[in-house]
């Protein structure tokens, strides 16, 4: 499968970077686009800079010659994490004039999986406005709330519990945190 991976200036830098590092051994193709602000938010959530994994191909915000920017070569899957509300709100409204929203525009468009992954509270009714006309045009709006019931430690933990929720919905198998009412081993 080949995903992209988008990262926007929303906080939440560390749902991004367990994504990258569990999707990397998985043998699918991965691509990674920031926006604009991204790095940003990276260096203050991380700490530093993001850590892309070996063979994750990564793409300029400016450059339309990408692959998936086309209808005739879209991707597999796209994932926006985290996704800023300014961000969803110009996929909402087809805007697509960078190589993150042209990609999203595409995903759409030729009816692949697209997941978005807000993290913002509370909501406006422009907020929810936009999640409507997105999951009209199907998307995915998966908001960065963690669960609890598997008692995460660290902030890595919690994480994964919103971050497993997105490998589910991409179809990759993963062993990240616990499910509801499993059966322990």
């Amino acid at each position: 499968m080949r995903i992209v991976v988008a990262i926007t200036g929303a906080s939440g830098s560390l749902y991004a970077q367990r994504l990258l590092e569990l999707l990397a051994p998985s043998g699918h193709e991965l691509h990674l686009i920031l926006s604009r602000y991204a790095q940003a938010v990276i260096v203050e959530e991380l700490g530093g800079q993001l850590r892309v994994p070996e063979g994750v191909q990564r793409h300029g915000l400016g450059s339309m010659n990408l692959p998936f920017a086309s209808g005739s070569n879209p991707c597999d899957a796209m994932v926006v994490i985290p996704c800023s509300m300014g961000t969803l709100g110009r996929i909402a409204h087809g805007i697509s004039d960078d190589a993150l929203l042209r990609t999203a525009d595409v995903t759409l468009k030729e009816r692949r999986k697209l997941i978005l992954v807000p993290r913002e509270t509370p909501l406006s009714l422009v907020h929810v406005r936009n999640f409507e006309l997105l999951l009209l045009a199907g998307a995915i709006i998966l908001p960065a709330n963690p669960s609890f019931y598997s008692r995460p430690g660290t902030p890595g933990e919690v994480a994964d519990t919103v971050v497993a929720r997105v490998l589910d919905h991409l179809g990759v198998a993963h062993s990240v945190g616990g499910r509801w009412r499993e059966e322990p081993e």
